[in-house]
């Protein structure tokens, strides 16, 4: 009986510490613990080991900085950027333009993803700037995986169904999956795809209207320069 009132104390303990608000680096390093080994499984599709390692170390600061909502917009980014470069992998290896390791990323490309969103929450986290900036560290935090998210699909999207590919410091036409190449059909899935993480970032009350206006302000106006500078270099 002792033994089942001790186990219920550390359970109730463990759930208390989980759900600190603020978070403390105690509650984020558990949490990310309970969900790294839940979702194991499908870590591995998408990242190696060393990756999955380097992404532990951003969800435990994601978490301090962010709570649950970040952790789920970087879990969500996750998601989408893997399914994408999973898509038509067998064609990209192929023809070279695939990702090493059947698209498992490693740690350099979780850090180099992250970077700015970890220096946003680290900002957070010290309070530099009070109460005035708190609100844009968490917006420069999620526009930096809105951004990193509309590359990684755009690139892997353009890769498996581009058309053409036009070079993006002179669009000329140039062979798909040359580097700093760009298609249509990538870059409005990149887009797209930015859409819809900015779009869960507001559900989740990470952004207000006004920040997902301005988001999609700024994507409409990369379209429009985009499709502009696609059709001259047609034309001549």
């Amino acid at each position: 009986m002792e033994a089942s009132s001790h186990v219920d104390s550390v359970q109730d303990a463990l759930m208390s510490l989980i759900q600190s608000s603020p978070p403390t680096w105690g509650s984020s390093l558990l949490s990310n613990v309970l969900i790294f080994i839940v979702g194991s499984p499908i870590l591995v599709t998408g990242l190696s080991l060393s990756g999955v390692a380097a992404a532990f170390l951003l969800g435990t600061l994601t978490w301090r900085a962010f709570g649950p909502s970040g952790f789920l917009l970087v879990a969500t980014y996750f998601i989408i950027g893997t399914a994408a470069t999973k898509v038509k992998l067998a064609q990209k290896e192929s023809q070279g333009v695939a990702e090493k390791r059947k698209g498992r990323r490693g740690p350099s490309s979780v850090i180099g993803s992250s970077v700015a969103g970890c220096v946003c929450a680290f900002l957070s986290i010290s309070g530099v700037g009070g109460e005035a900036c708190a609100q844009l560290w968490r917006l420069g935090f999620v526009a930096s995986f809105c951004t990193k998210l509309n590359d990684t699909v755009s690139s892997e999207i353009g890769k498996a169904y581009g058309k053409t590919t036009y070079l993006v410091t002179n669009f000329k036409v140039v062979p798909r999956g040359t580097e700093g190449a760009v298609s249509v059909e990538g870059t409005f899935a990149g887009i797209l795809a930015s859409m819809v993480l900015a779009f869960v970032s507001y559900l989740m009350g990470e952004l207000n209207n006004d920040a997902v206006n301005i988001i999609n302000i700024s994507m409409g106006s990369i379209i429009a320069v985009l499709m502009q500078q696609a059709l001259q270099n047609w034309h001549t």
